[in-house]
């Protein structure tokens, strides 16, 4: 009697647990300026076919994101026509058999303006539910904001989570004038995310091309130490300062890509922090089913060796040759990166997808991986710390059947994680013990 009843408090303890059983899905999102993505008399006199032409940018463009691999992509200066989102979605995204990114309209760009700001996601696993827009009239600028849901696998019994993503772009320049410009740009949003409960109600984000200077200019310090709480954000990396010219901050700088003569890129070479991505607290804290990652957050492209230098020169040593290429070609901004988790609730047969992968363990200087996938596939490898710190970050095409991979593993003794993502968002992370 004793042994049926235990049987009969496993299978229930089993079936009552089942229900919080949470698994997280990890999705990526990338913020772009693309450097007048137009053409035309829609572009200054100093960006001409010759030095910004679109057939060039889309097959750099192209090369950028299959490397990346965002579920959310966030642009500015894109031009404000639907014919440019339609280009981008024709000859970048959705190619290669890739079919399943979208986009949504720009809304109400100032008509005084020929470019503005735009978002393509992921449409398997994201819709919006709803959006608005900002005019900041300061610089003719707009302000957009989006609210996604993410498809869970349990969303016809209403289980999903929210993400507003606010799109934003302020006003260029050194001056007091364009400080003052910028930070009568941020006091409007922040007056528009308190009078608009269904963003503060649900987790938000920021990003764009901020182009402040400093921690402590008025624009940004009205955002990550505003009073108010609720539309607080957060920098998730926290490398608060001085951030122009100062080679302390080397590996977080995002624009200039260019150096020499003046064109239509900036010329000036790696020496600002124009571009950001900023939390709310919820997403900070994963208090709402989204939580980022930190450790994920990175300028793509840049190895931090490249002070007041392009991209490609010196030697780009976190990308390829062709990647860094592709990004001094594209636009004269960095894109910046960062993952999430988005926890969801399981159903009996939604256990998570298990990569087939085995690695040698313990590992010595190098990390040996072998991977067994039934059909080609592009797989994320990252190295972590135990705490979260992102020590390696490689995207590679893997065949189908047995490949035997090897990586440097320069690191002192300790216990580490090898996250593997596959191209759907399937995760695998294995312990790693260095002795």
């Amino acid at each position: 009697m004793k042994k049926i009843f235990r049987i009969i408090l496993l299978i229930s303890i089993t079936l009552a647990s089942f229900h919080f059983t949470v698994s997280a899905d990890t999705i990526r999102q990338m913020q772009y300026n693309l450097l007048y993505y137009t053409v035309g008399s829609e572009s200054p006199d100093d960006c001409t076919d010759a030095n910004n032409n679109l057939d060039q940018k889309d097959a750099a463009f192209k090369i950028i994101v299959k490397e990346v691999m965002p579920d959310i992509l966030c642009v500015n200066e894109i031009g404000k026509t639907d014919a440019y989102a339609n280009r981008i979605l024709s000859n970048v995204l959705n190619t290669d058999g890739i079919n399943y990114y979208g986009t949504l309209p720009a809304y109400s760009i100032s008509g005084n303006r020929s470019i503005g700001n735009r978002l393509f996601y992921d449409t398997r696993k994201f819709t919006m539910k709803e959006s608005a827009y900002v005019t900041t009239y300061y610089g003719g600028t707009v302000i957009n904001l989006y609210k996604m849901y993410y498809k869970s696998q349990n969303l016809a019994q209403g289980d999903t989570a929210f993400i507003t993503f606010i799109i934003w772009h302020l006003a260029a320049g050194s001056s007091d004038y364009n400080e003052t410009t910028r930070a009568q740009q941020s006091q409007i949003l922040t007056q528009y995310l308190e009078s608009a409960p269904s963003v503060l109600a649900g987790n938000f984000v920021l990003s764009g091309d901020f182009n402040v200077y400093t921690s402590s200019e008025e624009a940004y310090d009205n955002l990550v130490n505003n009073p108010n709480y609720l539309v607080r954000f957060h920098d998730p990396i926290g490398r608060s300062g001085s951030w122009n010219n100062n080679a302390q901050f080397a590996d977080i700088f995002t624009q200039s890509t260019h150096t020499g003569a003046a064109s239509c890129a900036s010329n000036g070479g790696m020496d600002d922090r124009f571009d950001f991505i900023l939390v709310s607290n919820k997403v900070m804290n994963g208090t709402d089913k989204v939580k980022c990652l930190p450790a994920t957050y990175h300028a793509f492209g840049q190895d931090g060796i490249r002070f007041n230098g392009s991209i490609v020169n010196p030697t780009n040593t976190a990308v390829s040759a062709q990647v860094a290429q592709a990004l001094y070609t594209m636009s004269d901004h960095l894109p910046v990166v960062m993952d999430y988790t988005i926890s969801q609730s399981l159903a009996v047969h939604d256990a998570p997808a298990e990569l087939p992968v085995s690695i040698v363990n313990p590992v010595s200087n190098t990390l040996e991986v072998t991977t067994s996938l039934l059909i080609p596939d592009r797989l994320t490898f990252e190295i972590l710390t135990i705490d979260g710190k992102r020590l390696h970050h490689e995207i590679l095409p893997i065949a189908a059947g047995p490949q035997h991979l090897t990586f440097d593993f320069p690191y002192n003794p300790a216990i580490y994680l090898l996250k593997i993502t596959d191209s759907k968002g399937n995760v695998t992370v294995r312990k790693l013990v260095k002795v």
